[in-house]
């Protein structure tokens, strides 16, 4: 008993020999309106206007990382460039110590200009 053959369901199709090249599109006019709709575009929803902030900003960052049992860690940082760290708790303890001294000998938050017209 022979099962009747089924027709392959996939078709191969032919490649050419020689590549041919895409079809190009025939000149048309962009897709949109006119160059000036944007203008009279509908208004994008803005929101109020932003907080106004009191003038204050971060410049410096004191990291410190203890976690228990463990040995802690701590990065300081400014704006002005400063970048120290510190391994143990000694160490810790004297960059928090360097740490606070620094703000008040940063030249950011202690401009020249108003030290010498006080």
């Amino acid at each position: 008993m022979n099962a009747p053959t089924r027709p392959s369901l996939k078709s191969i199709t032919r490649t050419p020999a020689v590549p041919q090249a895409a079809p190009q599109p025939v000149d048309t006019t962009a897709v949109g309106g006119p160059k000036d709709a944007a203008r009279k575009g509908v208004r994008t929803a803005v929101g109020p206007e932003p907080r106004r902030g009191d003038g204050r900003y971060p410049v410096a960052w004191l990291h410190i990382s203890a976690p228990r049992g463990a040995v802690p860690t701590a990065t300081s940082k400014c704006a002005c460039g400063r970048d120290r760290s510190a391994v143990s708790h000694g160490r810790v303890l004297a960059l928090i110590t360097d740490h606070t001294a620094h703000r008040d000998a940063c030249p950011l938050r202690t401009p020249k200009e108003g030290r010498a017209a006080a």
